[in-house]
C-alpha cells in the first residue's frame, strides 16, 4: 500500500519562537519530513523568528543539527537536507518591541497562504497578534497557530480568546492539540462512522464502560516549575483527554466538516456531569533508584499538585446515560502507553454456562506505542476438551498491516501543520470548546482546593495510587493493566 501525498498550496509559514525547543524537536523536523514526502511546494518558505541574533545561515545550521537529532527514522540524504534548508529564512524579532517587524513585513508575499505559528508562551500571543496587524503583515486570509495551554482556567481562557479575537476571526485561529493529529485518533472516527458494524453498538445499551489511559514513564523533569502550577488535570485532562472523550462520545456529524465535527464535540462537553470528589483520585509519584520523587522534582516539599489523576465521568444524554467513562493519566508509571478501551457488555444470557476466565468483547484503540486497533472476541478453545471458550485478539497494528509504508505515516505535527496550510480546522479546537472544557474543569479543581486535599503517594513504576484501583473495583470493574 502506497501512501497518497496530497499537495498543498504555496505558503509562507512564520514560526515565532523558531529557535525554541518545540520548533527544533517537532515543527521543523516534521516539515522536513513533509518536504521529503514531496508535499512542500517548490517556492514555499519557512521563516524562523525569535530574539536570537543570528543570520539565515546560522539558523539553517541550527535546524540541520535539529533534523539530524530529531528527524525520525529513515535515511537522511544530504541532498534532501540541503533542499529543505533552502526553504528557510530567519528574522531576529522583538515580540514586545518594534525591532525586526519591518524586516518581516518586507519579505512576506501577498499571493500565497500566510500562516503564523505562535510557538511561544501565551503571554506573548496578544503582542504578536497586535504587531502582525499593526505592520500590515497579516490579512483576512492569514492563519495563526497557537499551542496549549489555552488559559489556566475559564477566566483566563475567555481573556485569551478575547485577545486573539481583537485581530483574528475564529476561522483564522488554529488551536493545536497534537493528540488529535495522531493517526489512530483519526482512525477512531473512521472506525465509528465508516463501519456499520460498530455504530449501532456504540451506546449505553451495549457498552459497559470506557477507559481512557495516558501513562508516562518519565517524571516532570525540567518542567517542574511549569507543571507544579498546572498538574495532571490542567496539563492532560482538560485538553488531550477531553478531546479523546469527545471523539468517542459525540453523535455522528452530518458531514466531515470542521464546524459540524466541533459542534458535536461541544455538545458532549456540555452534557458532562459534575464530578463528585468521591469519583476523583489524585496522586504524586515517590522517588526510587531511577529518579527523585515529585516533591524533589518541583523543589517544593509542601506541593499539593497532582502528577496522577483518575476520574469517573458520566454523560447525561440519550446515548451514554448510565455508561461511565474512566479517565486516568500519570507520570512515572509502569509503562508508556496511551489507549482507549471500549468494554462491551456481556450477552444477556450465556448458553455455555459460567466460565470465570471470560472477559468479554473489548475494542482497544492504541495511540502509543505501536499505534493500532485491537478487538477481543470469544471463540472456542481448540481441542477435544468440550465447549471451552477463550478470548483472542483481532489485532491490527499499522506496522503489521501497512508494512514498510507504516513508517511513512505522518507525525501528528506534520499532519496538523499541513491542515493549517489547507485551511482545514477539523482537528483543531474552537474557542467555545475550550471555554466549555474549562467551565467543567474549574469546579473540580476548586473542590479539592477548598477541601485542602493532598494527593496520595504512589510508587514510581506502578499503575498509580491504590485508591485508583478502588475507583473501578467498587463498581465491579477493573483497570486494564498498564503495559508496553
Amino acid at each position: 500500500m502506497v501512501s497518497r501525498v496530497i499537495p498543498v498550496d504555496n505558503f509562507d509559514l512564520v514560526i515565532f519562537g523558531g529557535t525554541g525547543d518545540l520548533a527544533r524537536r517537532k515543527i521543523l523536523p516534521g516539515l522536513y519530513r513533509r518536504f521529503c514526502a514531496g508535499q512542500m511546494p517548490e517556492d514555499a518558505r519557512i521563516i524562523g523568528a525569535a530574539r536570537s541574533d543570528m543570520d539565515a545561515a546560522g539558523y539553517r545550521q541550527m535546524i540541520k543539527e535539529a533534523i539530524a537529532e530529531f528527524g525520525g527514522p529513515g535515511e537522511q540524504s544530504a541532498a534532501d537536507i540541503d533542499g529543505f534548508l533552502a526553504h528557510l529564512e530567519y528574522i531576529p524579532i522583538d515580540a514586545r518591541g518594534q525591532a525586526g517587524w519591518s524586516d518581516l513585513a518586507a519579505i512576506m508575499r501577498k499571493d500565497v497562504v500566510k500562516a503564523f505559528y505562535f510557538s511561544v508562551g501565551p503571554g506573548l500571543f496578544g503582542d504578536l497578534a497586535e504587531r502582525l496587524h499593526l505592520h500590515g503583515i497579516a490579512d483576512s486570509d492569514s492563519r495563526i497557530v497557537v499551542e496549549k495551554p489555552f488559559g489556566h482556567d475559564l477566566t483566563s481562557a475567555k481573556a485569551l480568546n478575547a485577545t486573539l479575537a481583537q485581530h483574528f476571526d475564529e476561522g483564522q485561529i488554529y488551536r493545536i492539540d497534537h493528540y488529535l493529529g495522531k493517526e489512530t485518533v483519526q482512525n477512531l472516527m473512521a472506525v465509528r462512522f465508516g463501519n456499520i458494524l460498530f455504530e449501532p453498538l456504540w451506546n449505553a445499551q451495549y457498552v459497559d464502560h470506557i477507559q481512557i489511559t495516558v501513562a508516562e514513564t518519565v517524571g516532570v523533569g525540567g518542567r517542574g516549575g511549569y507543571y507544579d502550577k498546572s498538574g495532571a488535570m490542567r496539563d492532560m485532562v482538560q485538553n488531550h483527554m477531553m478531546q479523546l472523550l469527545c471523539l468517542i462520545a459525540m453523535e455522528p456529524p452530518n458531514r466531515f466538516d470542521p464546524d459540524a465535527v466541533r459542534d458535536e464535540k461541544l455538545k458532549v462537553i456540555r452534557a458532562l456531569d459534575p464530578v463528585e470528589q468521591a469519583q476523583i483520585v489524585r496522586g504524586q509519584y515517590c522517588g526510587d533508584e531511577d529518579g527523585p520523587g515529585y516533591l524533589e522534582d518541583v523543589e517544593d516539599p509542601k506541593s499539593k499538585t497532582e502528577s496522577f489523576i483518575a476520574l469517573k465521568v458520566g454523560i447525561s444524554n440519550w446515548r451514554w446515560k448510565g455508561t461511565p467513562f474512566y479517565l486516568r493519566t500519570g507520570k512515572r508509571m509502569r509503562a508508556r502507553t496511551s489507549e482507549i478501551a471500549i468494554v462491551f457488555k456481556d450477552p444477556p444470557h450465556s448458553i455455555f454456562g459460567e466460565q470465570e476466565d471470560r472477559r468479554g468483547n473489548v475494542l482497544v484503540i492504541r495511540l502509543q506505542p505501536n499505534e493500532g486497533i485491537n478487538l477481543r472476541v470469544t471463540i472456542k478453545e481448540p481441542g477435544p476438551g468440550g465447549m471451552r471458550l477463550v478470548e483472542v485478539p483481532l489485532d491490527m497494528s499499522f506496522a503489521d498491516a501497512l508494512g514498510p509504508d507504516a513508517h511513512d505515516v505522518p507525525d501528528a505535527y506534520e499532519r496538523l501543520i499541513m491542515d493549517v496550510i489547507r485551511g482545514n480546522q477539523t482537528l483543531f479546537m474552537r474557542g467555545d470548546e475550550v471555554e466549555a472544557a474549562w467551565a467543567w474543569t474549574d469546579p473540580i479543581i476548586e473542590g479539592w482546593q477548598d477541601r485542602g486535599d493532598t494527593p496520595r503517594p504512589y510508587d514510581a513504576g506502578s499503575s498509580g495510587p491504590e485508591d485508583s484501583l478502588m475507583l473501578l473495583h467498587k463498581d465491579g470493574r477493573r483497570w486494564r493493566e498498564v503495559r508496553t
